[in-house]
């Protein structure tokens, strides 16, 4: 958790945080929710009414019929013996009623568990939910930022202890507090020098608890950040199994990882060794309660029975045997919810740990959004002008509306890019592109060259808008990117990246991805484009067959000419090919280059290439070094100047030759 969000939390947070939560359960099971809570309160009232039946059954029952029995064996048995008949008909009623009593408070127990199970397995799926939907809107900076181990340790630890805690920890802390409240009311009301004594008694058990608690729950936080730690290493190491292997790394990852989970290993015993200790040092404190309790009791009855008994008398205090066994047991229904509490504020500390990064997540702000120039179908016009229609003709205009009140224009979807004296920086401190002007015409063929940092995949995530420029302009069509929508932007623009990224489901799905109603036809035809159709046909279940682990049963390049394929069915006015042949052979490399080069035609493309031969027959190539722009030209024009590019250019012909 960071420093911020600690901060958060200490600022009085942690009770809006709460009331989100408990939000979510009311807004989607009001009744489930309402019958649980009411659940809780009738199981901890009914609990108490067991209590003061035990001391109603003893004075009105069991303490008449000794005095009656004892009476007349002390007589010498003279005369009938004594009718119990009533007192036991009056047991036989409090039995019942006392069964009557514990059968629904069990019931009612049970039943707010199995409700709040409910509400709690459904109030995790809608958690769940939202995190997804709202991951999804969010912006590259924060994946830059945020490990996937840790984002998955927000879905599976934190979500499933906050879970936990709202189906077990909250309703019984609900509960315990419903019977501490019902047990104080009963006790005031039957004797409240008692009462009082019970509370005295209890004051260390509260110390106690709160201390323990305060301690256990920083060392329980630490604990759930360690934990993602733990899984966010784990994640990465399972991603880079062949890098470990290859340089025989496995050795310090094994110390580094044993670095971690000493780390877990300390935080959690040392929130377990308080937590463990809290419920018998409770228990311990509620003996001698108990035992305080039944002297100062006894005392009382001694006085009240004394000649002067004036005592108890006095201030109308009704004691009895019944009263005493009664506080007897209601000082240990008082003290065990006192316990209870204090346990399940470990389980709770826990969950807002983990909570803290749920919202932490949730209210990350959504990638920002003000575009309102929409892409639309189009056909032409009388005049050549595109014309707005709904349904697909495969051509694509600009749709803009004009904030002044003037009609909406149309302009064809046609590739045209110009950076004017673009700056940018992924943080406002420290800037990595400087003075970056370009001007890409439609169907020209941009290449970015110079080492790596240079800058080169940066602008072409500028044109994506995955980061938004500091300053300077972009137009795209001649219309400034800021005001095309991010989804209709993106939507025009073809991506294969250097590092290939397939999903779980058949190669013509992964492939369809590009245009997802493509039919069969086009799938093929893409592939046919990419030159992946010979090695997908050759494959036992074709085009139908299984991708899994992000097509690890594929070979790198096969996985790249996929990539490539899924970039041809999107049909897009511009492309953007970040190293899309690197993991390709050289036998392989010629025959995609053919594919490229023929579903290049007519757009506007802009390539990324350590090989420099790939870009060769380029309209322009841009040098980059530290961000800035040092060289343009034609290949023939820069290899005349034999500047950058130049010695680029030799030194891999060089290495080629070697």
């Amino acid at each position: 958790m960071s420093k911020v969000t600690k901060q958060k939390a200490k600022k009085g947070n942690t009770l809006k945080m709460i009331k989100r939560v408990f939000a979510i359960e009311v807004k989607n099971y009001p009744i489930r929710f309402t019958l649980a809570f009411l659940c809780i309160i009738v199981a901890a009232i009914g609990a108490v009414f067991g209590t003061i039946f035990t001391g109603m059954v003893i004075d009105q029952c069991i303490t008449p019929m000794s005095e009656a029995i004892i009476s007349w064996f002390n007589g010498g048995q003279v005369g009938p013996a004594p009718d119990l008949s009533s007192y036991f008909n009056l047991l036989g009623i409090f039995v019942g009623v006392f069964v009557g009593i514990i059968a629904v408070a069990l019931t009612c127990d049970y039943f707010y568990q199995y409700e709040m199970a409910y509400v709690a397995q459904g109030t995790q799926k809608i958690i769940r939910d939202d995190l997804f939907n709202h991951m999804q809107d969010l912006p590259v900076s924060y994946f830059d930022s945020h490990t996937r181990g840790d984002i998955m340790s927000i879905y599976s630890n934190d979500v499933d202890t906050l879970r936990e805690a709202l189906s077990r920890s909250w309703p019984m802390v609900v509960n315990s507090i419903a019977t501490i409240l019902a047990v104080l009311v009963t006790m005031f009301l039957t004797n409240w020098i008692l009462a009082i004594c019970v509370i005295i008694l209890a004051l260390p058990t509260v110390f106690f608890a709160k201390m323990i608690a305060s301690r256990s729950g920083k060392h329980f936080i630490g604990q759930q950040e360690t934990l993602a730690e733990a899984d966010g290493y784990v994640e990465e190491l399972i991603n880079g199994q062949r890098v470990v292997k290859v340089f025989n790394y496995e050795e310090r990852n094994k110390r580094a990882f044993d670095e971690v989970n000493e780390r877990l290993r300390k935080e959690s015993t040392s929130a377990n060794r308080y937590a463990n200790i809290l419920m018998p040092v409770v228990n311990q404190f509620s003996y001698i309660q108990y035992i305080a309790i039944a002297l100062i009791g006894v005392a009382l009855i001694f006085a009240n029975q004394s000649s002067e008994g004036s005592l108890a008398l006095s201030v109308g205090i009704n004691l009895s045997t019944g009263v005493i066994v009664e506080f007897l047991l209601l000082s240990r229904s008082f003290s065990r919810p006192m316990g209870q509490l204090a346990q399940q504020t470990n389980s709770i500390v826990m969950a807002l740990a983990g909570l803290v990064r749920i919202l932490e997540l949730i209210d990350t702000p959504l990638e920002a959004d003000n575009g309102y120039v929409e892409l639309v179908n189009a056909k032409e016009g009388p005049n050549g002008e595109p014309i707005e229609v709904q349904e697909r003709t495969g051509r694509w205009a600009w749709k803009h509306p004009h904030t002044d009140g003037s009609p909406t224009t149309y302009t064809w979807l046609r590739g045209k890019i110009n950076f004017y004296d673009v700056d940018f920086g992924y943080t406002n401190d420290k800037i990595v592109l400087h003075n970056i002007t370009l001007y890409a015409e439609p169907g020209q063929k941009v290449a970015f060259v110079g080492p790596t940092g240079a800058g080169k995949t940066t602008i072409t995530n500028l044109i994506n808008r995955f980061y938004d420029i500091a300053d300077g302009k972009i137009r795209y069509d001649d219309i400034n990117i800021n005001k095309i929508k991010k989804a209709d932007l993106r939507r025009s623009l073809g991506m294969v990246l250097q590092e290939t990224e397939l999903f779980t489901g058949t190669i013509k799905e992964n492939i369809r991805f590009g245009k997802l109603d493509a039919t069969d036809d086009e799938v093929i035809a893409a592939a046919k484009l990419a030159n992946a159709d010979r090695f997908i046909t050759q494959l036992p279940q074709g085009y139908d067959t299984m991708l899994v682990k992000a097509g690890l049963n594929l070979s790198q390049g096969q996985r790249q000419l996929i990539a490539i394929a899924r970039c041809a069915i999107a049909d897009p006015p511009v492309m953007i090919l970040d190293e899309a042949t690197s993991s390709i052979d050289s036998r392989t490399e010629e025959m995609v280059q053919q594919g490229m080069d023929a579903i290049m035609k007519g757009r506007t493309v802009f390539v990324i290439a350590h090989r420099l031969s790939t870009v060769k027959n380029s309209d322009v190539i841009m040098v980059l070094e530290n961000g800035r722009i040092t060289e343009r030209g034609s290949h023939d024009e820069l290899i005349e100047r034999q500047g950058k590019y130049y010695q680029l250019y030799t030194g891999n012909a060089i290495k080629a030759q070697n």
